[in-house]
């Protein structure tokens, strides 16, 4: 990567993350580039001293894109002035890029499912910033994935793997959200329209993808503080197999992609099959717990 708008403002940072996009050498985005770590902390290649520099240029790199608020945003660093948004440049109301609790989730996950070390300061104040943006009722929202079940999921993963029994009150509130928004199909699914209409949190169709979100973040929470809620993940667990395809996957006609809330949703072909597979076997992983079909 190469140095782009992103060090306007961060002035330490050096370019190591990983772009959203083909081609793109000037932008990279912390989601993305959290994600690429801990895909290559998973697996062993033939060059691993290679690997690792690649892994510690790009920690180096996000922790220098920390927020003010002690979060992360998914491009920038401190672009955080609402009022741009109210000038008549655009309608999509997108002029900025602030810190968010999915972004940050990301962040933090990659740290903890790692072993990853930043400054200590830098990392209480990320667990703060992710007790401050959780709503009353225990969910959180998310920015670049629809909606609180896309938040709630990703908070619980991360927290999950930082001390989780320090956190344990904030887990509960979310795994209860959580169960709270089950469909009776034993899926899960919240419509785009959440953006706009704060009571329809949760709420949806059931589809694949919202379904394995919320399935990861109950596995996940389950197991860092040994308590799974055995039977909500058995019906999500049994309405993924039911309703796969012949063919091995799953049909998804929803956007559960956002490119920026209230305005532009985007789907994600691939999402209906790897976040589905994703979920199945994490849920296999943990067949101790759990009697799991073959």
């Amino acid at each position: 990567m190469e140095y782009g708008d992103w060090a306007v403002k961060n002035k330490a940072g050096k370019p190591g993350g990983w772009a959203f996009e083909f081609t793109n050498r000037f932008y990279p985005d912390l989601d993305d580039s959290a994600t690429v770590v801990m895909a290559l902390n998973g697996i062993k290649l033939p060059d691993e001293a290679r690997k690792q520099a690649a892994i510690n240029r790009c920690l180096q790199w996000i922790e220098t894109m920390q927020c003010k608020e002690g979060g992360w945003a998914a491009f920038d660093l401190n672009n955080d002035q609402a009022w741009l948004n109210e000038v008549p440049y655009g309608d999509l109301k997108a002029m900025i890029d602030p810190n968010t609790a999915d972004v940050t989730a990301r962040v933090v996950e990659m740290l903890g499912s790692c072993d990853l070390e930043i400054e200590s300061d830098r990392l209480n104040k990320s667990l703060n910033y992710l007790y401050k943006e959780q709503e009353k009722d225990g969910s959180w929202f998310g920015r670049w994935g629809v909606n609180y079940i896309y938040g709630t999921s990703g908070v619980l993963s991360a927290l999950a793997v930082i001390n989780p029994e320090k956190h344990k009150t904030q887990m509960e509130q979310g795994i209860n959200w959580l169960l709270s928004c089950q469909n009776k199909d034993g899926g899960w699914g919240e419509t785009c329209r959440s953006y706009n209409d704060p009571s329809l949190k949760g709420k949806g169709v059931s589809t694949p993808s919202q379904t394995a979100w919320s399935l990861i973040g109950l596995l996940d929470a389950g197991e860092a503080l040994n308590k799974f809620e055995t039977d909500a993940i058995e019906r999500g667990v049994n309405y993924l197999l039911d309703t796969q395809t012949e063919e091995g996957t799953w049909e998804e006609s929803e956007f559960t992609g956002t490119g920026f809330p209230c305005h532009f949703y985007i789907r994600y072909h691939f999402y209906r099959h790897y976040f589905p597979l994703i979920a199945l076997g994490r849920y296999q992983n943990l067949s101790s717990e759990f009697g799991v079909r073959s």
